[in-house]
This record gives C-alpha cells, sequence and structure tokens, in this order.
C-alpha cells in the first residue's frame, strides 16, 4: 500500500507530491495526459506564488525556464490612460512573472524522480475512487482496472476534478458572466519594449494585453453574456485592431497572419463545502476553481500545497499510521485555507463587477472618460488596496514541516 496516492500532476499534485517524498513519504503521482502540454496553462505568478516557489526551494527552477516579468499595468478607456502603475508594488517587493507552466512542473518532477519513494504514473486515467468496507477511501482504480492502495488520496485534478465527483463532493459555482477568448500574437518590435499588463475598455468591447514566457503577445478577450458575435467566423484581427490604440492597432494589423485562433476559456469559478471525506482530501482547483483574474490558481495551488504537507507530514511519518488522526486533520487544512480562498475569490469578483459596470453603461463609460482627470487618483487607489491581497494572499503562509 502507498502511503499517499496524488492524482494530478498540475501545479498541486506536482509541488505536493515533491515535498512530500522530500520528507521521506511514499508517493504516487498519477497523470491522464501523456505530456504537460495543453491548450492553455495558467501562467502568471505573483509574489505570493513565487515567494511559494521560495519556501520551497523552487524558485531557481525560473532561471533556466522560460519566463518573463512584467514591468507594469497600464487601463486604457476609449483610447485614454486612466492610470499606470509600475512594477514592482511594493517597495522592495518581487514583481509579477509569466512562467512557462509545462517546464515548470517537468522541472519539479523531475526533481521528484530523484527519490525512491516516488513513482509517477503517466497516460492512465484514474476511473474510480476504491472505498474500504467501512466506507473510507482507501485508493483509486486506473481505467487499465489495476487498483492502487493508499493510507491518503489527493486529488488535485483540476476544475472538472473527475475524483470530486466521484466522491460525490459538490461544487457550489459561483456567478460569473464573463468568459474569456484566448489569442497568442507575434511580438515583432514589441519585443524590446517594457512588458506592460494592458486592460483595454473601448465602449463595451474590452481585453487584456501582455507578453507571456514565451515572448508572444497574449489577449484576453473578455466575452460576455449578451454578445452576439461569431466567435469562429469574426475577423479578430479587423476587431481587435478596431478596439486598440493606434499603436497596438498598427502592430495587430502587421502581423495578423500570426494571430492564433480564439481559443474558448469557460470561466467556472466556485468552492467546494466540503475539502475531504475520510481518506480523500481535494486541493487547488479541484475544489476552488478561481477565476483567471490576477492569475490565482496557480499561486494559491502552491499555497495549499505547503499548508497540507504542514499537517499531514508528522501524521505520515509515523511508523504505524494512524487512519483516524489522517482523517481528521483534513478538515482543518480547509479551516486554515478557506479563509484566503473566499476573500481572494471576493476581489476577483469586485474587479469583474467593475469590468461589468462600464460594459454596461454607456453613461458610465462617459463619465469616466470625460471626468479622467479628476477621478485617476481615487480609481487608482482603490486598485491598489485590492491588488495587495491578491498579489500577497490574504493569510501568512509558512513552511514548517
Amino acid at each position: 500500500m502507498a502511503q499517499v496516492v496524488i492524482i494530478g500532476s498540475g501545479p498541486t499534485g506536482a509541488v505536493t507530491a515533491l515535498l512530500l517524498v522530500q520528507r521521506g513519504i511514499e508517493v504516487k503521482l498519477i497523470e491522464a495526459a501523456r505530456d504537460f502540454k495543453r491548450l492553455f496553462r495558467g501562467e502568471g505568478l505573483m509574489p505570493s506564488g513565487l515567494d511559494a516557489l521560495e519556501q520551497m526551494g523552487l524558485l531557481e527552477l525560473l532561471t533556466d525556464i522560460p519566463h518573463q516579468t512584467i514591468d507594469g499595468w497600464e487601463f486604457l478607456l476609449s483610447q485614454r490612460r486612466l492610470f499606470r502603475v509600475d512594477e514592482p508594488i511594493e517597495a522592495n517587493g518581487r514583481r509579477c512573472t509569466t512562467v512557462s507552466q509545462p517546464d515548470l512542473l517537468a522541472a519539479i518532477i523531475k526533481q521528484a524522480k530523484e527519490y525512491a519513494q516516488f513513482e509517477f504514473i503517466q497516460g492512465e486515467p484514474v476511473q474510480d475512487i476504491v472505498r474500504q468496507p467501512s466506507g473510507r477511501v482507501g485508493g483509486v482504480k486506473l481505467s487499465s482496472g489495476v487498483e492502487i492502495s493508499a493510507a491518503l488520496v489527493i486529488a488535485g485534478d483540476g476544475r472538472n476534478s473527475t475524483i470530486r465527483n466521484k466522491a460525490g463532493i459538490n461544487l457550489t459555482k459561483l456567478q460569473s458572466n464573463v468568459d474569456i477568448l484566448w489569442f497568442k500574437l507575434d511580438p515583432g518590435a514589441l519585443s524590446k519594449s517594457k512588458n506592460i499588463f494592458y486592460s483595454i475598455l473601448q465602449g463595451r468591447d474590452g481585453f487584456g494585453l501582455f507578453r507571456g514566457s514565451s515572448g508572444k503577445l497574449h489577449i484576453g478577450w473578455g466575452l460576455h453574456a449578451d454578445d452576439n458575435c461569431g466567435v469562429q467566423n469574426l475577423d479578430w484581427a479587423a476587431k481587435l485592431a478596431a478596439n486598440s490604440p493606434p499603436w497596438l492597432a498598427e502592430h495587430i494589423l502587421n502581423h495578423q497572419a500570426s494571430l492564433t485562433k480564439p481559443m474558448l476559456l469557460s470561466v467556472v469559478v466556485g468552492r467546494c463545502d466540503r475539502w475531504s471525506i475520510p481518506g480523500l482530501l481535494l486541493l487547488g482547483d479541484a475544489v476552488h476553481p478561481m477565476s483567471p483574474i490576477r492569475a490565482q490558481g496557480i499561486n494559491m495551488a502552491f499555497r495549499d500545497a505547503i499548508v497540507a504537507v504542514n499537517h499531514l507530514v508528522p501524521l505520515l511519518s509515523q511508523t504505524e499510521l494512524n487512519l483516524s488522526q489522517i482523517d481528521a486533520v483534513l478538515p482543518v487544512i480547509q479551516q486554515e485555507r478557506e479563509p484566503e480562498i473566499i476573500q481572494i475569490q471576493k476581489l476577483q469578483a469586485q474587479e469583474i463587477g467593475q469590468a461589468e459596470l462600464l460594459h454596461s453603461s454607456a453613461l458610465l463609460r462617459w463619465g469616466a472618460k470625460t471626468f479622467t482627470p479628476i477621478i485617476r487618483p481615487a480609481i487608482r487607489a482603490s486598485w491598489l488596496r485590492r491588488q495587495k491581497q491578491l498579489r500577497q494572499g490574504v493569510t501568512n503562509v509558512r513552511l514548517t514541516v
């Protein structure tokens, strides 16, 4: 019997597995996909995520992995600068950074493979959880029919978690009216400019733009519930250019051959009332899928892993495992992590809510544009207040084992 089986080798599963095996815990990490490449993986590391990597001894991995620092944030309304904030926002703070998640995950798994108590099972999905006669989760069943028993199963299999559904844990979805259309575009001469994260609102349309870890421009177009455009058949180069300031419009049209087809990212935001049942713990997006606003998913995943490991290692290190003690500590992990998740999702909703107001009210857009010089300081200050917790986290998370 393995001590721990972890489902999903995304940020949650990979770092949890590494932290456990480094502390002598036997882990089997199971990943359905044959590689780490997906159509979309979040790239944004906030200072909270960078701090977590440093605590885990993984920050130096970024040196050999494609990454880009963010130099500032600029908000444009009707082609007029609303405000700009340069990085780092905090005195002596870290700059937000984009990182190639597939490369980061591969590097983390490579380190885990150095430990004899680690096994990586890749390319084979988990079909179901296995319950003991008592009802406690005692392992998993793979699609091949092979069953793997474990003292504890940890599910880090993302927002569409199979394990969550098999365990009968319900996800309460929080209201969200905005999905994202995602594009990439060659940077051309812009690769030599500062990497500014632009939020651009023109009329009822809005999108964000920044230079991702690979150096390409990433564009996220806000797709609202009342939008009627035909996503696939639209001339997106023309539409993006029409909603851009002149310098960006020229760049888009000059490089339109490199503009990728739009990829729809359905935004699922929610929380589970329970993070665990006896023998099973859910972490990361499996239990609290985050909005893409300020790239919280990967950062919250790292912090979930640290808290879980703090509580689990002392119990899993015992010569004779006490399953009742393990089960008893699982709700404690939820109690420690849940307040931060609730607050971060609330702050994300506030940012989305402001964008929705501007989208739906022509009068508000007119007022904001007309009175920009007057309202700029107040809007900038309000934005900065929200960013502190979105960047640094809400609670103090420290790796103590």
